[in-house]
């Protein structure tokens, strides 16, 4: 009896693995070029703003987005069909373009966002249209991976600076604490506290609309109208936590001086304002509880 040899079928990993090593050997130099632009971007994004705290959020969003585009490979890939060659082009053209501007001056906020355009583009011009609005969060997630622009921070968090140390002042004021201040400059005792736009929200506004926004995919996704109240809720949230903050530190240099605020009690306070605003978010969707099931059953009916 003649011998037969049958193959048996890859496994799900094995099969997986296959279709990558082919993709890498097919494209190898698209993967090359998009090396050379996000290692020394990102490089730049982790020592520039992923190690503070206004960037802090990075590394959980880059991991947390993977993720998630590797979850809903189910839901795209059967959508995948390649976009329009024209508009591709045109769109790797123009954030070129504004990348090797960003990479010339030095501008990384310009660099990391041109990075991120050229990114879509890419994704645009193998996976089209449809596939994309499968992926249409991940790719608005992957955004927060980069710093905003420094004149849109000034611009935003001085009215919020101004206003926090305003009413910080104007309550510990009310229990005979000598504090005063002048703009953003807040005075306990002989020492000066600058509200810095660490302390005014907006790096807890960026903060809190990334985790914010996954939370919210995660789990209600299926209701928009629920959703955006919950995204909604994200501003004034990241407000109070942040005037928490200022109070917190205006109490340990009271107390303390200004040695312990500027120390590690400076960073407990982040950390505190922070579980403030996080715990203010879980808080607002439990109490909201009854609105969301109200709208689900609106919506299916």
């Amino acid at each position: 009896m003649p011998d037969v040899s049958t193959s048996a079928p890859l496994r799900p990993e094995a099969a997986v693995g296959a279709r990558v090593a082919g993709f890498a050997l097919r494209h190898w130099l698209l993967l090359l070029g998009l090396a050379a632009l996000i290692i020394p971007t990102f490089a730049a994004v982790a020592r520039e703003s992923w190690s503070t705290e206004q960037g802090a959020h990075g590394p959980v969003v880059l991991a947390t987005g993977i993720w998630l585009v590797l979850r809903m490979r189910p839901a795209f890939v059967p959508l995948a069909r390649p976009g329009s060659p024209v508009l591709a082009t045109i769109g790797l053209f123009i954030s070129l373009t504004i990348y090797a501007l960003g990479r010339i001056s030095g501008t990384t906020e310009m660099e990391g966002f041109a990075l991120y355009a050229a990114m879509v583009t890419v994704t645009y011009a193998y996976i089209g249209t449809r596939a994309m609005r499968v992926l249409w969060f991940p790719i608005l997630y992957f955004a927060f991976l980069f710093p905003p622009p420094d004149s849109l921070v000034a611009a935003i968090t001085q009215p919020l600076k101004l206003g926090i140390s305003r009413e910080a002042v104007n309550l510990l004021s009310l229990f005979g604490m000598s504090v005063s201040r002048t703009g953003v400059i807040i005075q306990v005792d002989q020492y000066d506290i600058l509200v810095a736009a660490a302390c005014a929200g907006m790096n807890s506004i960026i903060s809190l609309s990334a985790i914010g926004l996954f939370y919210i995919y995660i789990r209600h996704n299926a209701n928009w109208r629920y959703s955006a109240l919950l995204i909604l809720a994200i501003l004034p949230v990241a407000v109070l936590a942040n005037f928490v903050r200022v109070l917190v530190l205006i109490l340990i240099t009271y107390f303390f001086g200004d040695a312990a605020a500027q120390g590690f009690l400076h960073g407990f306070a982040g950390m505190t304002m922070f579980t403030v605003a996080l715990l203010g978010i879980f808080a607002i969707d439990t109490l909201a509880s009854p609105l969301r099931t109200r709208l689900a059953r609106e919506g299916e009916s």
